[in-house]
């Protein structure tokens, strides 16, 4: 796998050419497709994916066509997973995913679109995350700077509380930068690559299916408004049926302190009223 290249360089040629990798394909080759391009500026840090699927006469064959596509531009194969029956050899079908810099994304989707087989769907999709990689080089370089404040500070320190102090303020700040770099390196990584999955399928198996969620509706609103009163009436009861117990002692302990008392009361001598000199 070859080196990563600069975000910065990747991202200022392929905004404008990611929608080229629709146009560059004819009616017959592109078929029924779903294709979401966004135009973004140039300069920008974005994360690209895409979902193609293809049938294709052999299925090995245009796996391994399409890693040897992703390797020759400095790509790799991140996951490979291949389904097959011997009986059926023709039902086979592959899923690979593809890691393609960034620089080379819209013309090797088209490549891997038109020489792999009759492409069936084509999804693409760009998430721009320029102001979240600022915020985290800003952060890193925060962090950077208060950790070389703090050793420069530690060669000051007077006691060993201080030293041990500082020490450990020292050790927070490297832990915290440390999940900043990693976060940081899994940004460049992703707005260096494009991810392409490839769906390969053979000349009879079935295409995928994906399940899709209804939009929200009266209906439903209904059910779920019902569902969610069965629910509370359900925990109301089963918190009563266990209250209920301790009710019933309480109830019990009342009833006979309250008896008590008055039975005490009515034994309790009344006083005789003060005599009157006549």
């Amino acid at each position: 796998m070859r080196e990563a290249v600069p975000s910065g360089q990747a991202m200022a040629a392929a905004p404008a050419a990611v929608p080229s990798a629709a146009a560059g394909l004819s009616a017959g080759q592109q078929g029924s497709k779903a294709i979401t391009t966004v135009q973004l500026a140039p300069g920008s840090d974005i994360i690209y994916n895409a979902e193609l699927t293809v049938r294709a006469q052999n299925v090995n064959s245009a796996t391994s066509r399409a890693t040897q596509i992703a390797e020759g531009l400095g790509g790799y194969v991140s996951s490979e997973n291949n389904s097959s029956n011997p009986d059926h050899p023709s039902q086979a079908t592959a899923t690979i995913t593809l890691k393609i810099p960034v620089a080379s994304y819209a013309s090797t989707l088209s490549e891997l679109a038109t020489s792999l087989g009759t492409q069936l769907s084509l999804q693409q999709q760009a998430q721009d995350v320029t102001e979240q990689v600022a915020d985290v080089n800003s952060q890193v370089t925060s962090f950077e700077a208060a950790i070389a404040q703090l050793r420069a500070l530690l060669s000051h320190a007077g006691s060993v509380n201080d030293l041990l102090n500082v020490q450990n303020q020292i050790n927070q700040e490297e832990t915290q930068l440390e999940a900043l770099e990693a976060q940081q390196r899994a940004l460049s990584h992703e707005t260096t690559y494009a991810t392409v999955t490839v769906t390969i399928l053979g000349p009879k198996a079935k295409p995928p299916v994906h399940h899709r969620k209804a939009p929200p509706s009266l209906g439903g609103g209904w059910k779920a408004g019902w569902r969610g009163l069965r629910i509370a009436v359900d925990w109301t009861l089963a918190f009563l049926g266990a209250v209920a117990p301790f009710a019933v002692v309480a109830a019990v302990v009342a009833f006979v302190i309250f008896r008590g008392r008055r039975w005490l009361l009515r034994r309790r001598p009344t006083a005789q009223p003060a005599s009157q000199d006549n």
